[in-house]
């Protein structure tokens, strides 16, 4: 068991990417906090797991609140004492298309669930993890933050400041033994996928599969084992580092 009875946050946790690291995780033991804006599902999710004799929490969390995030750093606190690793997996995108038809609302949402939550994120639980002497962030960035594609723009850009944000708080960080690591995923099989191509056609798919040269999009399964190696014990003397799960895109 890698992570047996370390409590791991995931945001983003009840579907795609982030489903697959809270059921990787349980697996290797760990006791999981499924924080998503869809309670139901992270709720299911967490039940199902419970049946299992797993242990998981939901807690309905919009990340682009200060307000959601304190609250759930304060109910994963109560409910199990600490906190070991965050899992910044929550995102979205605005539909492929032009950079100059993507409106305000969209460009703000994007910012703020994908690069604003981040900043809560440290907020939320910085001071927790300096206080217990370690712990560490699992952002989840993109490929698209350092080979970014033509008809998402907007997303591309908050993708690399989630990047370039995650490296400099490795580096402030490190002296309170907090690690602070990314990882890309390629386009994978997610609710986001039709988002990313502008259309989910058997066309739009092939044209982003001839683009990896592995020939085929990444599962959740191969993100969860990425984080699984960054959330571990292994990893304790990597930080600031940006792990590609893309089938060889950026090479």
């Amino acid at each position: 068991m890698r992570l047996q009875d370390k409590v791991v946050v995931v945001t983003g946790g009840a579907q795609g990417f982030g489903e697959g690291i809270v059921r990787r995780f349980a697996a290797e033991g760990a006791k999981l906090v499924i924080a998503d804006l869809q309670f139901s599902a992270a709720q299911a999710l967490a039940q199902g797991l419970q049946a299992d004799g797993l242990s998981a929490i939901a807690i309905q969390t919009d990340v682009s609140k200060g307000q959601d995030m304190r609250s759930l750093a304060e109910a994963s606190l109560k409910s199990f004492g600490r906190v070991d690793v965050v899992v910044n997996n929550a995102g979205t995108s605005h539909r492929n298309q032009s950079l100059m038809t993507v409106s305000e609302a969209e460009f703000d949402r994007v910012f703020a669930v994908n690069v604003k939550s981040i900043y809560w994120s440290a907020q939320a639980f910085v001071e927790h993890f300096r206080s217990q002497g370690s712990g560490a962030f699992i952002n989840i960035a993109s490929t698209a933050g350092i080979r970014p594609r033509p008809g998402l723009v907007w997303y591309n850009s908050t993708k690399g400041a989630v990047i370039t944000a995650s490296k400099a708080m490795a580096v402030e960080l490190a002296p309170d033994r907090i690690r602070v690591n990314v990882i890309n995923p390629v386009a994978g099989e997610t609710p986001l996928l039709g988002t990313f191509m502008g259309e989910d056609t058997p066309e739009m798919r092939a044209k982003f599969i001839a683009s990896i040269p592995l020939g085929r999009l990444s599962q959740p399964q191969d993100i969860a084992n990425a984080a699984l190696y960054l959330a571990s014990d292994e990893a304790e003397f990597i930080t600031g580092a940006c792990l590609e799960v893309d089938g060889g895109r950026c090479v």
